[in-house]
């Protein structure tokens, strides 16, 4: 059930070994499963207290006591002979696992969820029921019109979902019924005063809530500054403040990324952000000594709403521009905004900023209430739990595996040496679970980082090979029945050899009319010519987002 933490203060260490052969039960996607993907994988393995950088591939079907590599670089550059072998490998006392008592802890315990039809927060939710039915209630906070559309909401996304599926085999012709017994959804919006519930209703759970977690956040990189802050930074405080005001709670839990680290490079620690930090002052007085001004949040908040209010005008005066067109402007002005505060201060995308924002108003506000800040790395298909690779819609790596299967990408812009840090659903969850046990109840701040780059790296290159191997031996089939047939996936490290490359690829797939094509014929290259310039220009846009964390540091 995964009821230990193993924490060094530099990361929460969750072992994450993702190769397995196990079928994607229940997977939303046709056709692709990103954790099936990986046949081969790396052993998770400590070598006196320093963490190997780089591992044997070990086959599934191998036992892995038999594997050994003949070079392995360790993180201080010495270099050993071989992997540990399993028996070799430190052991946990089972009294130590138990002592944490997460189905105990959560019995008869009411929780508050926002986010709550999100991928993380159904994961979570299916866990506590599965393993605890006698769980209390979970309030379920749904953004909807009316009480009915938010049961609508619930019985379409949540409880017959294809994840829940476990806990319905459990309670067979009961299981609605349960379902609708512990879960209660709240019509709100955490962009609104009070969460967007009325008073009577924001009295009555407040009086039973023992645990809230936040779990809604805006996850595009690149949203408009106005819409991130209004939901990753303002409605953090709001539902801290909702918190604040239950009279029985025990924790407020509050996830994050891993990533509102920054630019941080090297040994990235768990510590909290404070009012004022800033990745770029860190760097600068690390650097040459010297500390950058502070950040103001309230003036972000202020720069946000003059710029939008400037577009508004712009808008409404310019009576013949085209509406449609002005408004395509001002949210690309505001997408802007945001992506330029977020790189002038440190960090990769609004997104990251806008969260990291959050964590500092919620260290600020929380006062003595017991805190806890779970950052997951890159959130992926579930491992095991309660079955292995189920997946909700495509997240972070999943839109480059799905144009490079359909022939549509043929590489990407990487370090093939870097570390692509990437952790199942249900290990985020164990970590989530195991957190709310340890530190409910203990006034103070905690924050715990999860991931697989410190116990099981995964490089960009491995991963590439994984992906090309897959489809090779797995293709996708286009709308005339055939294959389709992919190269070797290609990693580039300068987006001009990248954008090269890609016109290269291309052109190879644009209609050949010969030097007396008619001008139906003409017409036609024209708008494949068209069509592949828009693709480009979206992969390359694609690419520029993704390079902060393609080249990450950290």
């Amino acid at each position: 059930y995964g009821e230990m933490i193993t924490s060094s203060r530099r990361s929460t260490v969750i072992p994450c070994n993702i190769a397995h052969n196990k079928p994607p039960i229940g997977s939303k996607r046709v056709g692709i499963n990103t954790s099936s993907m990986f046949e081969k994988g790396t052993d998770v393995s400590f070598v006196s207290g320093r963490i190997v950088k780089k591992f044997s591939s070990v086959s599934t079907t191998q036992n892995r006591d038999e594997v050994v590599s003949k070079k392995i670089i360790t993180e201080d550059g010495s270099e050993i002979s071989s992997l540990p072998r399993s028996t070799d490998m430190p052991t946990f006392p089972k009294a130590g696992i138990k002592g944490l008592g997460i189905v105990d802890f959560l019995k008869d315990k009411n929780l508050f969820i926002t986010g709550a039809t999100g991928f993380l927060a159904k994961v979570l939710t299916e866990k506590i029921l599965r393993m605890q039915p006698q769980v209390g209630k979970l309030f379920l906070i749904i953004k909807a019109e009316n009480y009915e559309s938010a049961q609508e909401r619930l019985k379409t996304e949540v409880i017959y979902s294809d994840l829940f599926k476990c806990v319905q085999e459990t309670h067979g012709k009961k299981y609605e019924e349960f379902m609708m017994q512990k879960l209660v959804p709240v019509m709100g919006d955490i962009t609104r005063e009070n969460l967007g519930m009325k008073p009577e209703l924001v009295e009555k759970i407040s009086k039973e809530v023992d645990i809230v977690l936040n779990s809604a956040a805006n996850t595009t990189f690149d949203e408009r500054y106005d819409v991130a802050l209004e939901i990753n930074t303002k409605g953090t405080c709001r539902i801290l403040e909702f918190a604040k005001g239950c009279k029985k709670l025990q924790l407020y839990l509050h996830i994050s990324t891993a990533y509102v680290n920054g630019k941080r490079k090297g040994r990235v620690l768990e510590k909290p952000f404070h009012m004022g930090d800033t990745i770029a002052r860190e760097n600068t007085i690390a650097e040459v000594g010297q500390a950058t001004p502070l950040l103001d949040i309230e003036a972000e908040f202020a720069l946000a709403n003059k710029t939008l209010k400037a577009n508004s005008v712009l808008i409404n005066t310019n009576v013949h521009m085209n509406d449609l067109g002005m408004g395509k402007q001002m949210v690309q002005t505001m997408k802007d905004l945001g992506m330029e505060r977020a790189h002038t201060l440190g960090w990769q995308d609004t997104y990251v900023f806008t969260k990291a924002m959050g964590e500092m108003l919620v260290n600020n506000s929380r006062g003595d209430l017991p805190v806890v800040i779970v950052r997951p790395s890159i959130i992926e298909s579930t491992y095991s739990d309660p079955f292995p690779g189920w997946m909700e819609g495509n997240r972070m790596l999943d839109p480059i595996i799905l144009y490079y299967g359909k022939g549509q990408l043929c590489g990407f812009l990487s370090d093939p040496n870097g570390v692509v840090d990437v952790v199942p659903a249900d290990m985020v969850v164990n970590a989530t679970l195991a957190a709310m046990a340890k530190h409910a109840g203990k006034p103070g701040l905690e924050v715990y980082q999860v991931g697989s780059s410190v116990a099981n790296p995964l490089l960009f290159g491995d991963l590439a090979n994984s992906v090309t191997r897959h489809f090779k031996e797995k293709p996708y089939v286009d709308n005339k029945g055939n294959p389709v047939k992919v190269n070797r996936v290609q990693l580039f490290s300068e987006i001009d050899d990248f954008v090269t490359h890609m016109w290269s690829h291309v052109s190879n797939m644009l209609p050949d009319i010969g030097s007396n094509g008619s001008s139906r014929s003409k017409l036609m290259l024209d708008k494949h010519k068209r069509i592949c310039t828009k693709f480009i220009e979206q992969a390359t846009y694609l690419a520029n987002i993704y390079k902060p964390y393609a080249f990450y540091q950290g």
